[in-house]
């Protein structure tokens, strides 16, 4: 009987992004939320690439249509924040690390509030990006909020969601001028409230 020799394939190599593409994407992305946050829905992509200082074409192979770009914003964006939780948890207290974080989201909402209505313009609009991204912010909340109270920074019966449900609260109230100013003192109230009252 023959011997039938065993083919085995090997996955395809997946290439990274040469530098200088990688760098023209996030030149690109940098621009667009600036376009986006000035211009809205009317954001011309030729602008954007102007701004990026890079050709139109160059642009297009990046992200071929608008949606695909205001999406790629929105999520760099919240990408960045998630990325922030470890990095914050690398060099500073835990209590520390979860106030720094607390107020970045509350920048990061600021951010997107102005990004907002070209969000709007892409199919499902900007509640279905929002939505998709809440996994990912209240993961890396949670993993910071748990750390501070592991560490004795906060009290053992303080829960993680409470404080964000806090803080999500007044993000009912961006209509409202001045509401950037008391969320940001809202986070020293709900961590001065949680702190332990270990020596």
């Amino acid at each position: 009987m023959p011997i039938k020799k065993q083919i085995t394939t090997r996955p395809p190599l997946v290439r990274k992004p040469r530098a200088d593409a990688q760098r023209n994407r996030e030149l690109i992305l940098q621009a667009a939320k600036e376009v986006f946050a000035r211009d809205g829905a009317a954001a011309s992509l030729d602008e954007i690439a102007r701004l990026a200082g890079i050709g139109p074409g160059t642009l297009y192979r990046h992200f071929p249509t608008r949606d695909t770009l205001i999406e790629a914003v929105y999520r760099s964006e919240v990408e960045k924040l998630a990325a922030a939780a470890p990095r914050f948890a690398a060099t500073l207290s835990p209590i520390e690390a979860l106030r720094a974080w607390m107020n970045l989201f509350i920048d990061h909402v600021a951010g997107k509030l102005l990004i907002v209505p070209a969000m709007d313009t892409v199919a499902g609009g900007s509640s279905r990006l929002i939505i998709g991204s809440r996994g990912q912010i209240y993961a890396a909340f949670v993993s910071l909020g748990q750390r501070a109270v592991a560490s004795g920074d906060l009290r053992p019966d303080v829960d993680p969601d409470d404080l964000i449900r806090a803080l999500v609260g007044i993000f009912h109230t961006t209509h409202e001028p001045g509401w950037e100013p008391a969320a940001h003192r809202l986070v020293d109230i709900l961590i001065a409230g949680a702190r332990s009252t270990q020596p």
